[in-house]
């Protein structure tokens, strides 16, 4: 018992101090607030229209994924999962396990969901991780500022293309993981001193690109589009917000900063990252041209949609998800009810 409360007492203290270095960051965010009245409001709305199918997107992932046609139970359970992983420390661990317990409620068997989340969350992070490779080109290149932002539609196209094919190839051959997984392990033993260089990278990502076909199967054909569709509508809410506040950066920088701001919020220090991506989207947007007034205000207008209006929108989704399931028994108990949309057939 002294061990489980001394844990949670341990992960609360760094949660708090945590966002104490990062409350300036946050004040300086939070504090721009005025400036929202002066934004392009068509923009602003392309915001949250773009965060809407982004979203829709992450829940045929996860449909996709547990092998169910029921967009009201993945839906809530994802809305709900979310929700809390944003308020309780621990990030996708929380979240994960809050929204296995409730599909578990609906009928869904634990391991399946719990099997199915990890593949849809693997797939989730490659694509993130894909889109400066894949934009390379661009990046050096330097793709040119365009006033409406046609060049920044283009791009976001085409990187969409380029994680479809990259993705069927991934699931197709070993070798281009096996390249990537030795060519990061080389970077990550080349720049940075460590005791113990990395070994057996590529074979990690072999063995996750096992896991996640082993359990899509042949649906992996239509997992992939729906987890590059997940990231690239993100990517284009967070263009739009810099749309809406007036500024024009080089829509391939702002990928990069994109990309640094997915990977801050995998940092469980913070619910959902709370301060440390608000801080590196602030410092990444301004070294991609951004001025820092407008890079703040653009960084508040996009947390506000991706991060805090999902919150509300989670609690709604539970009360809807309790109501249609209330008191149900966990599955497999007999007489428990289950989910008549699921279907458990592997080849599928």
């Amino acid at each position: 018992m002294w061990k489980r409360f001394g844990r949670r007492g341990l992960v609360l203290a760094v949660t708090a101090i945590s966002l104490y270095l990062l409350l300036p960051s946050l004040v300086a965010v939070f504090s721009s607030f005025r400036s929202l009245a002066d934004l392009d409001w068509p923009w602003a709305v392309l915001v949250l229209v773009s965060e809407a199918v982004s979203s829709v997107a992450l829940w045929e992932l996860d449909r996709i994924a547990l092998r169910t046609r029921a967009w009201f139970t993945v839906a809530c359970a994802q809305l709900s999962g979310n929700a809390v992983g944003r308020i309780i420390p621990g990030g996708g661990a929380t979240s994960t396990a809050f929204t296995v317990a409730m599909l578990r409620r609906a009928g869904v068997d634990t391991g399946e969901a719990v099997a199915a989340l990890s593949a849809s969350t693997l797939l989730q992070i490659a694509t993130t991780l894909a889109l400066p490779i894949l934009a390379l080109p661009a990046i050096v290149g330097g793709a040119p500022v365009s006033h409406g932002l046609d060049v920044a539609a283009y791009l976001g196209v085409a990187v969409l293309i380029l994680l479809l094919a990259a993705g069927a190839v991934a699931f197709a051959t070993d070798r281009p993981l096996e390249l990537a997984g030795r060519g990061a392990q080389w970077l990550l033993n080349a720049t940075v001193r460590r005791r113990r260089p990395v070994t057996g990278l590529a074979q990690e990502l072999l063995d996750d690109r096992n896991f996640v076909r082993s359990t899509l199967g042949e649906r992996w054909r239509v997992a992939v589009p729906a987890a590059a569709a997940n990231t690239v509508f993100d990517y284009l809410a967070l263009l739009c917000a810099l749309r809406a506040v007036g500024a024009q950066p080089q829509p391939s920088l702002v990928l990069l900063a994109y990309t640094a701001a997915e990977l801050l919020a995998l940092i469980p220090l913070t619910p959902g990252g709370l301060g440390f991506v608000e801080a590196g989207l602030v410092g990444t947007l301004t070294l991609a041209g951004v001025p820092g007034r407008d890079a703040v205000t653009a960084t508040l207008l996009y947390r506000l949609v991706a991060y805090w209006l999902p919150l509300p929108e989670g609690g709604i989704a539970y009360l809807l998800f309790r109501r249609r399931y209330p008191g149900a028994p966990d599955a497999g108990a007999e007489g428990g009810p289950t989910l008549p949309e699921l279907s458990r057939d592997r080849t599928r």
